[in-house]
């Protein structure tokens, strides 16, 4: 797949909602009805962040049964967390930021990715390489929504997807800047809801979110 059908790719998956799902998984068991909820509530991209073991096995369970969730893998640090990710079943990627191993690394997987981006420098480095949709992480701490509207000016061409102290409160006055594609976030799927196994409020969370936009 060439970097720009890269592109296009990524960005029918971020518009499947108006917001990505970021999520947490501790509990392999947890992965399908995890994702279930989320897909029922009308949010279908689902960010598993690598952060835990169990991770990858959480992407390939949800690949595999979960019919209508188009997951992906957060917090790919390194070349080898893409490889590992695209092997799992995953159908995108999404980093914090980007280093030339990871550009590099990219380039050469069959896996569209979103890299972060904080400054306009890091934003100009990332187009150069032919990213037009990144990540702007962490987006509360980075400037909010000014930075944003900031960079819309001498960055026209990109599309964003904020991720990082957005909650369901702010969440809209992001998606109304026309430069944001979509938010990420993580209050889809409290701690306490996903350790009480509360597929019912997460769905609910879902669909509040899917009303968000539209």
């Amino acid at each position: 797949m060439s970097g720009r059908h890269h592109q296009q790719a990524l960005e029918a998956m971020l518009r499947l909602a108006p917001v990505v799902a970021v999520v947490v998984i501790e509990r392999l068991a947890d992965a399908v009805p995890l994702a279930r909820a989320l897909c029922a509530g009308g949010i279908r991209a689902i960010e598993v962040t690598l952060r835990t073991p169990v991770a990858l096995a959480a992407i390939r369970a949800i690949a595999g049964e979960v019919e209508d969730a188009c997951v992906g893998a957060g917090t790919v640090l390194r070349a080898a967390d893409l490889q590992a990710a695209h092997a799992a079943g995953a159908r995108f990627a999404v980093s914090p930021g980007s280093t030339p191993a990871l550009l590099a690394a990219a380039h050469d997987c069959d896996l569209p990715w979103l890299p972060g981006a904080a400054s306009a420098s890091e934003a100009m480095v990332l187009f150069e390489h032919g990213h037009r949709l990144q990540k702007f992480f962490p987006a509360a701490a980075a400037g909010g929504i000014a930075q944003l509207r900031a960079l819309a000016g001498p960055l026209p061409q990109l599309g964003w997807c904020p991720t990082g102290g957005i909650d369901a409160a702010s969440a809209a006055d992001y998606l109304a800047l026309p430069n944001v594609i979509c938010v990420g976030g993580s209050w889809l799927t409290p701690a306490a809801a996903v350790a009480a196994a509360d597929w019912s409020h997460i769905g609910q969370l879902a669909r509040a979110a899917a009303r968000l936009r539209g």
